[in-house]
């Protein structure tokens, strides 16, 4: 029987730390306003989706997201997609840690006193797993670098592969098969929360890492 069902991923709106670029893992920060906002007008863009499994990290940027896009009753929590935590490095950004390790990657370098990203990496596989057993499609509400982590998992791709799909606060990607084979089918798709209409990404540029 070929392969059908899709993965549905969403990340959290704004937060405060997000906008100032401090990496956020464990730290269990709220949604700002515009972040509120951002999570209502995914309810929009994600009508008329049936999802036979709503998984959603423990943190609460992630619960309220999932929420205001209208699937909180039908919500279970999920440890293993809470963000990668980063250890020493939690609340700082890639500006103060470069200025006392120059040439630092978050993603070849990793974190002391966290996890690696091939930990990070396991929890995806985990959470792919699980959503494939599920007989139908399924959403995922949690955090950018989790999130980009099991997308480049869900194509047998290494976990570091994530450093290269860029996922904003409200951004949604679709996982699916081709001809059984895993593929990303959509990705990082926006909603103006000012209009409800499908957008694109935010404009290109350099932009700080944050979750």
């Amino acid at each position: 029987m070929p392969f059908t069902s899709e993965l549905v991923v969403v990340r959290h709106g704004d937060t405060e730390w997000a906008i100032h670029g401090r990496h956020t893992g464990c730290t269990d920060v709220a949604l700002t306003g515009q972040g509120r906002r951002e999570a209502a007008a995914l309810a929009g863009l994600l009508a008329g989706r049936q999802f036979a499994r709503v998984l959603v990290s423990p943190l609460q940027r992630a619960e309220e997201t999932c929420r205001l896009a209208g699937f909180g009753d039908a919500a279970q929590l999920c440890p293993d997609l809470e963000e990668w935590n980063y250890g020493a490095y939690e609340g700082r950004t890639t500006d103060e840690i470069l200025a006392e390790r120059p040439g630092w990657s978050l993603w070849r370098d990793g974190v002391p006193g966290g996890e690696t990203v091939d930990e990070v990496g396991e929890r995806a596989d985990r959470v792919i797993a699980e959503a494939r057993s599920a007989g139908g499609d399924v959403a995922l509400f949690a955090h950018g670098h989790v999130l980009r982590i099991l997308a480049a998992r869900w194509i047998g791709m290494p976990a570091s592969a994530g450093q290269h799909l860029a996922l904003d606060p409200a951004g949604v990607g679709t996982l699916g098969y081709e001809h059984d084979y895993p593929v990303i089918r959509a990705w990082n798709r926006t909603v103006d929360p000012a209009t409800a209409r499908t957008g694109p990404a935010r404009p290109a540029g350099p932009a700080p890492s944050r979750s």
